[in-house]
């Protein structure tokens, strides 16, 4: 996933305002990044793993009358970086493709790299050979391919660009005697541009120098390891994962167990969970839905967000907004640095399915992750369940930058799609938080509760001094942003539909090809890097994890037996091998290290 740009200017591109469409882009990522420009009759493409605000700095295009780029947040092709030129032929693209090795297979050109993208240009490579019109080229490109493109293919020996996106991601504007264009409508605003269009399916095509040649150059790295390691598979760190199923008491109506942080148990057996429970799952009139978001239709452009995490309950709540409710949304995605390529690629699909804009902000994914890896590395030292939340507080952020986007898009309204039943006590309970049994909220939520919750973690904190670390006032803000943070036009759409596992898999698996995890049968929290690690610590002391709370919700709302509801738990809650040991390489700790560190904590049980 990356932000595009470009220029074609009739003499000079404009450098200040090519530097504005450099910072909004910068917002998807920084990981790498590259440019292409025309100077001296030549096309040259510089590339870089580090900022694009430091690579333009670089590079002598300031005298180029065409100019494109991105910044990119690194998914698919880590050794490839964009804009990708092969055969004469320039793409930046901003999406992933999700079937390209299908496509290979049935093309006689043959792949020469490792990123998704330069299927495009394989595709362009043969449509080129058959001599048929250009025009037709995008849709060439987007029937064959499956996810989301918004792209810029730059065919120098044709003197043609093309821009063309089948969710939408691509605007084009004019300013004086230049032609912009970027993956938001926002920037382009911003540097004055009008007649600013949405680049859809049929394409734009518009006219470049034409030049025989292209010189690429790979500028020195400053990366000294992977941002996305490679999924492993060695069977000797694998046995080291224990799976022991302890014998608990468990209540007899829901699977609770005894070590549930403030759980008590009835003369029947049972617990306290279940008696004070009230319904969660019982959903409003569908009708006041309709009437609440009725003042924010509009006869042109996109009506509200819809905050997209690539995980199944935000996926089939865009599903609903779009079928249902017969909205024109555009989603929102926030990359802290632990979203895995599989949620990536299921953004992907959906988001080319229903031909929805997709936003995504990206932190510096190098510091979030510094953030975590100190955190962790004071948590091993002092082993602490309720703590373990502090590994996930770079992601609360996530609501902050909702912000951001509301009003670079002028969008107020924002349907979200929690899941009712993902509601796990436990996590502030090990810490001493009393359960509000009876709540609906998800989050602990309010200046005061927070205020308690943050005096807990403190005092777990002074006894373990690493935890006060640069990562601090990250993990504080955030907390703000998601709990305490006033929010206004915020509804959820959970509250109107039930939520119903069987239905939400069956739509997205058969509708939009969501893609499981090869390392577990759920679909849950399959898209969250941290999941796997944190739920291996909750089972190995304590003997359960944020599945064993799940599957009690359903239970008590009717929708699952208690003994299919056993039967899930003992099967989702084995060790996901892969996912940990992604976590743990990506946080750049040693796998034995770190379990059998885990595995030596005092039991619960």
């Amino acid at each position: 996933m990356c932000g595009i740009f470009g220029s074609i200017a009739t003499e000079r591109v404009n450098i200040s305002k090519i530097k504005t469409l450099v910072d909004y882009s910068r917002q998807r990522g920084i990981d790498s990044s590259g440019i292409s420009y025309f100077i001296h009759n030549e096309y040259f493409v510089k590339r870089a793993n580090y900022d694009v605000r430091k690579l333009i700095n670089k590079v002598q295009w300031q005298k180029s009358s065409f100019t494109i780029g991105h910044s990119r947040l690194v998914t698919n092709g880590l050794l490839d970086n964009q804009p990708v030129v092969r055969d004469g032929i320039i793409l930046i693209h901003n999406g992933i493709i999700v079937n390209e090795n299908e496509i290979w297979n049935s093309i006689r050109t043959t792949r020469n790299f490792e990123i998704d993208s330069e299927v495009i240009i394989g595709l362009t490579l043969e449509f080129l050979a058959k001599n048929k019109p250009i025009g037709l080229l995008s849709e060439y490109i987007l029937t064959q391919t499956k996810g989301s493109i918004s792209a810029a293919l730059a065919i120098p020996k044709l003197g043609k660009l093309l821009l063309f996106s089948n969710n939408g991601s691509l605007y084009y504007g004019l300013s004086k005697n230049s032609q912009y264009f970027a993956s938001e409508k926002f920037p382009l605003t911003e540097i004055g541009c009008e007649k600013i269009v949405q680049i859809d399916r049929n394409g734009l095509i518009l006219d470049i120098p034409m030049a025989q040649s292209v010189k690429v150059e790979d500028l020195e790295s400053v990366r000294v390891k992977d941002l996305i390691p490679e999924l492993k598979n060695d069977q000797s760190e694998k046995d080291l994962l224990i799976y022991e199923m302890p014998n608990l008491k468990r209540c007899k109506r829901c699977i609770l167990p005894e070590t549930m942080p403030f759980i008590e148990f009835d003369d029947k057996g049972i617990c306290n969970y279940c008696h004070n429970y009230k319904s969660r799952n019982v959903p409003k009139p569908k009708e006041e839905l309709f009437n609440l978001v009725e003042p924010y239709r509009k006869d042109h452009g996109a009506e509200c967000i819809v905050p997209l995490s690539g995980g199944r309950d935000s996926m089939y709540s865009l599903h609903l907004v779009v079928n249902e409710l017969k909205m024109k949304p555009i989603t929102y995605t926030y990359d802290w640095g632990m979203v895995t390529d599989l949620a990536r690629r299921n953004i992907s699909r959906i988001c080319e399915k229903l031909g929805v804009e997709n936003i995504i902000v990206a932190a510096d994914i190098d510091k979030k992750r510094d953030n975590i890896r100190k955190n962790l590395k004071a948590w091993l030292k002092k082993p602490h369940l309720g703590m373990v939340s502090i590994l996930t507080a770079g992601d609360k952020h996530f609501f902050k930058y909702l912000e951001n986007i509301k009003k670079q898009t002028g969008i107020s309204l924002n349907l979200w799609g929690t899941n009712p039943l993902e509601v796990t006590h436990f996590k502030a309970g090990f810490l001493g938080i009393k359960p509000a049994l009876k709540g609906k909220e998800v989050y602990i939520s309010g200046t005061k509760k927070q205020l308690h919750y943050q005096k807990l973690r403190f005092k777990e904190m002074l006894k373990n001094p690493k935890y006060f670390n640069s990562s601090l006032w990250d993990t504080l803000s955030g907390e703000y942003y998601r709990s305490v943070m006033k929010k206004t036009d915020y509804f959820h759409v959970y509250d109107y539909w039930r939520w119903e596992e069987d239905t939400i898999e069956d739509t997205l698996i058969n509708e939009y090809g969501f893609e499981r995890a090869p390392d577990t049968n759920t679909t849950w929290r399959i898209g969250d890097g941290t999941a796997a690690f944190y739920n291996y610590i909750y089972y190995t002391v304590a003997g359960f994890t944020e599945h064993d709370t799940f599957r009690s919700n359903q239970i008590r709302e009717g929708q699952l037996s208690r003994v299919e509801a056993l039967k899930l738990v003992n099967e989702e809650n084995k060790p996901r091998y892969q996912n940990i040991r992604w976590y743990l390489d990506t946080m750049g700790f040693d796998f034995k290290e770190v379990i059998l560190i885990i595995n030596n904590i005092n039991k619960l049980y």
